[in-house]
């Protein structure tokens, strides 16, 4: 029950959560860190903490089961108080302390699982605020934690606040990004050079998974089963899917699919992005689109490499864009306002958007995701439908591209570097003097040896 060590503050990479962990603490009892395992949630919540408990140690876990209020007492505070979900009666214990002695920065809890759906465990209801750290982003990599969010800039200055509108010398091309992609965002993975390690490591993180945290939460499962069905969920990701197609891929019936949803969110292992909907547009549909959190997991699990994902032009688009969602994902996490993130499909199917992020305000922003250097016109044709719709509730489009330039495809509709999440500016574009792209021009692919 100690501090964190000098060598870990030494290398420690900062995260996008650590200022609002901080900021929280200074006004709230407690919080709650969650997310998935070996996302650094422990690491970063221990750079908050003056007294530390493990609870997947027993020596640490027996005192709590015991009696969780009286250790509870001795701990200095802000009291980090890991894997809470082992020992859930420490959540009642928590919200007893609260109760008693409601002052800021009392506790910070870690965990993997979503604790709103284990009810049973769930007590500490409007006590705990709820945060989720994911794996590191690739602004957290580059060491750019401390630049507003991408949404922040974008909804409170419009699109000309984007750092996109730049020529980056030496930017990602499309393997680069398929090698980002694979690389893995979990600090373990990310900040290791060995590719056959991060494949060795990636492949016994499955396996625990399977083994051993889904049956922790879920005492009904098949590992091989489980396995098949997420293998079939990789090979989706990105897709607005039958659930039909996913059971019968996998071999299992739907209630046991439907079960194994649960528990896949439940770890943070897979997630479903609403479809987004209004009353100014009729027939969209309601379907949720499916994604894994982590993309590397699609290399693991379906067997693919770099060159494996480039010679499979529809594995490359759903790798891309769950990519792509994971940067998004951590800048609304760390935006002012709240930004929630939807899908766009008519039921047609004649107009599709991958994402869209849906400010506080309730003015949104189109998003589309192309593996392609050379974006046209045509790529922004179904946010030039969605913008005809929405007037000024929609403040634009942005199309992601695997090129290295930013560019003006139509009035409110950029194409910007997938880089331009993260990546400084290194000398500004004047997008004023460039011509917009042609409708219907085509769009040049990258090939194998780019």
């Amino acid at each position: 029950m100690n501090g964190r060590s000098s060598k870990e503050a030494h290398v420690y990479r900062p995260r996008l959560v650590d200022a609002v962990v901080q900021e929280t603490l200074l006004g709230l009892p407690a919080v709650l860190l969650v997310g998935p395992r070996a996302s650094g949630k422990t690491t970063s919540a221990r750079r908050h903490a003056r007294s530390i408990v493990r609870l997947d140690r027993e020596a640490e876990a027996a005192p709590f089961r015991a009696d969780p209020d009286a250790v509870l007492s001795t701990l200095d505070t802000p009291a980090l108080i890991d894997e809470w979900q082992i020992v859930p009666e420490v959540l009642g214990a928590v919200k007893r302390a609260v109760d008693a002695r409601p002052v800021a920065g009392q506790f910070l809890l870690t965990g993997s699982v979503r604790a709103e759906l284990l009810e049973a465990m769930w007590a500490a209801t409007g006590r705990v605020v709820r945060l989720t750290q994911w794996g590191m982003s690739e602004r957290e990599l580059s060491g750019h934690v401390h630049q507003r969010s991408f949404f922040d800039r974008v909804f409170s200055d419009g699109l000309g606040a984007v750092d996109g509108w730049f020529v980056r010398p030496g930017a990602p091309n499309l393997r680069d990004y398929v090698a980002l992609s694979l690389r893995g965002t979990f600090p373990e993975l990310a900040l290791q050079p060995s590719e056959s390690i991060r494949r060795r490591w990636l492949s016994a993180y499955v396996d625990q998974l399977m083994f051993r945290d889904a049956g922790l939460a879920h005492e009904s499962r098949d590992p091989q089963k489980l396995r098949r069905y997420l293998r079939a969920l990789a090979a989706n990701t990105a897709g607005v899917v039958e659930h039909k197609t996913l059971y019968q891929a996998a071999g299992i019936t739907r209630p046991t699919a439907t079960a194994y949803d649960s528990l896949l969110e439940l770890l943070f292992v897979a997630e479903q992005v609403p479809a987004w909907h209004t009353n100014r547009l009729k027939r969209l549909i309601r379907t949720p689109k499916r994604f894994l959190t982590e993309p590397a997991m699609m290399g693991t699990l379906l067997g693919v490499d770099v060159r494996g994902v480039i010679r499979n032009g529809d594995l490359l688009g759903r790798l891309l864009e769950t990519f792509v969602l994971g940067q998004l994902r951590s800048e609304a996490s760390a935006a002012n306002d709240a930004v929630m993130l939807h899908h766009v499909r008519a039921q047609n199917s004649r107009h599709e958007i991958d994402l869209l992020a849906e400010h506080a305000s309730g003015r949104v922003l189109a998003i589309e995701v192309k593996a392609t250097a050379s974006p046209s016109a045509d790529d922004a044709k179904h946010l030039l439908w969605l913008k005809s719709c929405l007037a000024a509730d929609m403040i634009g489009g942005i199309v992601f591209h695997t090129g290295p330039r930013a560019m003006q495809l139509a009035p409110d509709v950029l194409a910007l570097p997938i880089a331009s999440l993260w990546a400084p500016a290194a000398g500004k574009v004047d997008l004023s003097k460039q011509s917009q792209a042609r409708g219907g021009a085509t769009v040049h692919r990258e090939s194998l040896d780019s």
